[in-house]
């Protein structure tokens, strides 16, 4: 699909049905909904049961295909795989639920739940690179809102799972296989590369709308959750909940309704200089080798030739240099930076620390005396929530007002995620819901953060592979601090106690202990980092916004 032409289309119609995309792209965190029917009627173990786990989080993060499919065919086609995926993966799945398919190997369930959840990587990475291509100067804010959903994903689907599917996991299975794949077909036209023609100046008061539109989401779908565990609800007042619901996720979709009414008649002219220096701004292939020609070869050509030209990241020149930093580098260059290894270290650390606690939130508040973790887990999820949306739009702040790094804001958060862990590590009274909503923020802020950094610093030509690389250490901090720290310290101590369950603060505070350790390193390494590409940030946004590297543009 070719990509549309300066001005045909406004990015924000495919911002809106990015949100929906985004929701159905969180389906591998609905494992905890129908985990207890693969167990039950199956009949597997607990073992076997989290070893299933391992290819949920495994088909999740997994997403380097997608990073270089991403950079090498149009959007819809990166989406139609995650449409076949999910399709085929939660339809195996669902057979054997269902019962309709009796004596499902288990080698194949593995494959299948890996393969199902395998497309929330095909279909997050579809949208998120399309729309930081489709608004390059605000890369932290579009990050932040798209991951935010993400956040809320889950929680959209248990508004579902119990009060439209009534707790049946075969439904639920059944909404999967079908409903994410008419979501993305009926998306998929919208979900396309744009050139944004003008300098809208009311782009920032959109941006706050859609962000308050999902703050006020995520607000609606705790209140709710708490609220259905608390009374018994009708079905009349469940339907009108989704109905609701349904409202706020359509919200974004009044900002391009509102410009089609209400057009903005001060358009920056092609030729101006504020438009020259948006950067990798998608253009039609038939174009850009031609003007590049030009360009390398010193002809005189327009202005919005130019702009043409410099569309899918830095002109290229006849004596080829390797990349500075700000620039878009391959893959291959990208690995063999201090800076790339140094971010992903940061990030490792930051949310394989995280996801630890995540995993083994339940079984925490159990070892306390916490007989119900329902309102733990829904307090983790929205404080994730607002650390996602929050790690984009307050690193934009610190890098327009001061030229701060957003690694700075990493750097803060994970000296707080240091007490944290001392606070559970305490086990002291009062605390853990407090320490609980600190480690959702700071765990969301890893993402927020992480996603537009590695854009700015390696460019988005090669955004999908880079960034998809970058969230291999969630995957694996989970394998090392959760499965083998977090699980050895606690089936030690259970040994200890002679019983069938660890109670007590030392089922975990060894491991509290030493995530808490592992962020104190993390932090100096943010640090470091920080203070490398300080000079990055001070080229990039000079004037308080963002510009094209000036050698870009010779």
């Amino acid at each position: 699909m070719p990509a549309l032409k300066a001005g045909s289309r406004p990015p924000w119609v495919g911002l809106a049905a990015a949100v929906w995309v985004q929701i159905a792209s969180g389906n591998a965190y609905t494992f905890p909904l129908y985990s207890h029917a693969l167990k039950s009627v199956l009949g597997l173990s607990q073992q076997q049961l989290t070893i299933l786990g391992v290819a949920n989080d495994f088909g999740e993060n997994v997403g380097i295909l997608p990073g270089i499919a991403s950079n090498k065919y149009p959007p819809w086609v990166v989406l139609l795989i995650g449409v076949f995926a999910s399709f085929f993966g939660y339809g195996a799945i669902w057979l054997a639920v269902s019962e309709t398919v009796h004596n499902v190997p288990y080698w194949v369930l593995w494959i299948a739940l890996a393969v199902a959840t395998n497309s929330s990587a095909w279909l997050g990475t579809a949208v998120l690179v399309t729309n930081m291509r489709n608004f390059p100067l605000s890369r932290g804010t579009v990050a932040g809102i798209l991951k935010g959903y993400v956040g809320l994903s889950a929680a959209v689907v248990t508004e579902v799972y119990t009060m439209v599917l009534k707790g049946s996991a075969s439904s639920l299975l059944l909404f999967l296989t079908l409903g994410i794949p008419f979501i993305c077909l009926a998306l998929m036209y919208y979900i396309r590369a744009c050139t944004p023609s003008e300098a809208d100046p009311s782009e920032n008061a959109h941006f706050l709308f859609t962000q308050l539109a999902s703050v006020v989401l995520a607000v609606f779908l705790l209140t709710t959750t708490i609220l259905k565990d608390v009374v018994h609800l009708s079905n009349t007042i469940s339907y009108t909940f989704i109905g609701i619901m349904v409202v706020l996720l359509l919200a974004p979709l009044a900002i391009p309704i509102k410009m089609t009414l209400f057009p903005n008649k001060k358009l920056t002219r092609p030729g101006s200089s504020t438009v020259l220096n948006d950067p990798l701004l998608t253009l039609t292939p038939s174009n850009s080798d031609m003007n590049l020609e030009k360009i390398n070869d010193g002809e005189d050509i327009s202005e919005v030739d130019a702009l043409l030209a410099v569309g899918e990241g830095a002109v290229r020149i006849k004596k080829k240099r390797r990349p500075r930093r700000g620039e878009d580098f391959t893959f291959r260059e990208a690995i063999v930076k201090a800076d790339f290894w140094l971010l992903w270290l940061v990030y490792f650390f930051g949310v394989g620390s995280g996801v630890t606690v995540l995993n083994n939130l339940a079984q925490i508040g159990v070892s306390l005396g916490f007989n119900d973790t329902t309102t733990l887990l829904s307090l983790f999820s929205f404080c994730n929530f607002l650390g996602r949306l929050g790690g984009g739009v307050v690193s934009e702040y610190f890098v327009r007002w001061k030229t701060i790094p957003r690694t700075f804001l990493m750097m803060i958060t994970q000296v707080i995620m240091v007490i944290t862990y001392l606070l559970y590590a305490s086990a002291l009274k009062g605390t853990l819901y407090i320490a609980t909503a600190l480690l959702g923020i700071c765990y969301g802020t890893q993402f927020g953060v992480m996603i537009p950094t590695s854009s700015e610093l390696f460019g988005l030509k090669n955004f999908g592979l880079i960034f998809n690389f970058m969230g291999l250490g969630n995957p694996i901090g989970a394998l090392l601090f959760s499965g083998m720290l977090a699980g050895y310290v606690f089936d030690t101590e259970e040994a200890k106690q002679g019983g069938s369950t660890c109670m007590g603060p030392n089922c975990f505070r060894l491991t509290f202990l030493v995530l808490a350790g592992v962020c104190c390193i993390s932090t100096i390494l943010s640090l470091i980092l920080t203070i490398r590409i300080r000079p990055v940030y001070q080229m990039l946004y000079a004037g308080g916004s963002f510009r094209l590297p000036q050698s870009a543009g010779h």
